[in-house]
């Protein structure tokens, strides 16, 4: 039987630099960029209260690591692929005014729920802020994410009115 013997070939410095600067690319391209979440205009004290909150928001959310969104803005962030958006600052959703009634309370914090295509969008009801949190239906049941939030938000969103 016939011995075979494979040498490796010779490797310039060059060839070794191409290959770590592709390996890097690959690697980038896997990581997740800054996904993109429409910024509110809310008046500046709102502004200011939202920065507070966003930035008081946990390093994970089911799971999910937190990541940029574009454009930059202490009012959004976003955790995960595909992004659970969090956005604060925003308009009372359609509904809201009839939604005393359909608020449900996540550890103390009550929120409207609206089903969409995708997910679900839920905002605060009864706090001076609206805080809104848009979650995708791979993360089912999508009102989980709440559990993971409800603290920066029971501390950074002063309670109106509370679910009734």
């Amino acid at each position: 039987m016939p011995k075979f013997l494979f040498a490796a070939p010779a490797r310039s410095g060059a060839a070794r630099c191409a290959g770590v600067v592709l390996g890097l690319l690959l690697i980038a391209g896997c990581s997740q960029g800054p996904t993109p979440v429409p910024v509110p205009s809310p008046a500046p004290e709102v502004a200011a209260a939202c920065a507070d909150l966003i930035k008081a928001l946990p390093a994970k959310v089911l799971d999910a690591d937190r990541r940029e969104t574009t454009p930059e803005s202490p009012l959004t962030t976003a955790y995960g692929d595909p992004p659970i958006e969090m956005t604060c600052g925003v308009t009372p959703p359609a509904g809201m005014a009839e939604a005393q009634s359909q608020c449900f309370e996540v550890n103390g914090v009550g929120w409207f729920a609206k089903q969409v295509e995708n997910g679900f969008i839920f905002t605060t009801i009864g706090r001076a802020l609206y805080f809104e949190v848009a979650v995708p239906s791979k993360y089912t049941p999508e009102a989980n994410a709440l559990t993971d939030v409800s603290t920066a938000v029971h501390k950074h969103n002063k309670l109106v009115t509370p679910c009734t």
